[in-house]
């Protein structure tokens, strides 16, 4: 399935639950990551090389909690049934960024504002990386980069990227998606839709809630998943059995093997995702602002936009998040995760619900290379 939902040029802010720091607790977290970032800097030999400091993740969990509670509050998870929260006024100017890199990894050395993101992160829980995407960093970099304008991925522009959960093939996959804006000059739109916003039959349900197909990796990931085996998985549940409030799904139409499946239950995929189309709403984020997206609640894409590569693009910071008070269903233990390891230096093993073998505990060092 290439097109999901078609392109939402129409802005709906109001029906996503807005926060906002005041100023003070703004320019608490930029104060506070600057004596992070000048410290692991005099310690390390240099800015550039800060993020990579093993002593970063005990920086950001012992400092966090510095920050005012207005911060914590702002961070908390979602509270409405859109699986969605901007939080705006986090201070930020575009003469600090420099050009919009090309590449990721052209992005690396913009640590300061990856320390914001990480203790803004740390106050909502638990931040986390993938060992095969972005070098294992906690803070991603999203901007689109010549010759992927076309593909599923962040990296991309020309195309629709279709909205998915987060991870989707995983079962060590975030609670709690957080990307922060820096640069939009084209108000590019963000589109979300939240399961728990969709009108299903019955017998609907009942079909999307057996496993049946698997969710592959995505492209960002690289090869060599294929030597594992895909389980089947359910695209919808209910956290509580019988509840009609806590829908939760996981949903990647772009990597679901779709045409394996039967008739009916192809039928009431295309139900669900007409149903995420009609509940769909555009956020198209100013810089400073950050997007709270529950991974367990809501699908997130992006529309398709032309990418100048002049330095004024586009640029997000994502960071995953995991949320300890949340289990993740029993099930999801056996699955192998197709060999993805999960970057923790945050997470107390034991509170880790599944696949012990794809659990990494760097606990100290948030960057691997």
């Amino acid at each position: 399935m290439k097109s999901v939902l078609s392109e939402r040029k129409t802005l709906h802010p109001l029906d996503i639950e807005r926060r906002e720091l005041p100023p003070e607790a703004g320019h608490a977290v930029r104060a506070l990551a600057r004596e992070i970032c000048t410290t692991l800097a005099a310690q390390s030999g240099g800015v550039g090389r800060a993020l990579t400091n093993p002593a970063l993740a005990a920086h950001i969990d012992a400092r966090a909690a510095e920050l005012p509670d207005t911060v914590h509050t702002a961070m908390r998870a979602p509270a409405t049934s859109a699986g969605a929260t901007i939080v705006s006024s986090l201070p930020l100017t575009d003469d600090e960024l420099g050009p919009t890199p090309r590449s990721w990894r052209d992005a690396v050395r913009w640590s300061e504002l990856d320390i914001v993101m990480l203790l803004l992160a740390r106050c909502a829980g638990e931040p986390f990386g993938w060992q095969g995407q972005q070098d294992g960093r906690l803070v991603n970099n999203i901007l689109p980069t010549p010759g992927h304008e076309d593909e599923q991925s962040g990296a991309s522009s020309k195309t629709l990227l279709c909205p998915h959960t987060e991870d989707a093939f995983h079962p060590l996959r975030a609670n709690l998606l957080m990307l922060g804006c820096l640069r939009n000059p084209d108000l590019v739109g963000t589109t979300i839709s939240s399961v728990r916003r969709v009108e299903l039959s019955t017998a609907e349900h009942r079909l999307l809630e057996t496993p049946t197909l698997p969710i592959l990796p995505d492209v960002s990931y690289g090869t060599g998943h294929e030597q594992h085996v895909p389980p089947p998985l359910p695209t919808v549940w209910n956290e509580t059995p019988g509840a009609t409030t806590d829908l939760t799904l996981r949903y990647d139409p772009a990597y679901t093997p779709l045409d394996d499946a039967g008739t009916e239950f192809r039928q009431a995929y295309a139900r669900l995702t007409a149903e995420l189309e009609r509940v769909c709403v555009t956020a198209a984020l100013h810089p400073g602002e950050l997007l709270l997206v529950d991974n367990d609640v809501a699908v997130h894409g992006r529309v398709p936009f032309t990418a100048r590569y002049d330095g004024t693009d586009r640029w997000l910071k994502r960071v995953n998040i995991r949320l300890p008070e949340r289990r993740r269903r029993p099930a999801e233990a056996d699955e192998n995760g197709y060999g993805q390891r999960i970057v923790a230096p945050f997470a107390v093993r034991a509170d880790v619900v599944a696949g012990s073998d794809m659990y990494r505990d760097d606990r100290g060092s948030v960057e691997q290379s």
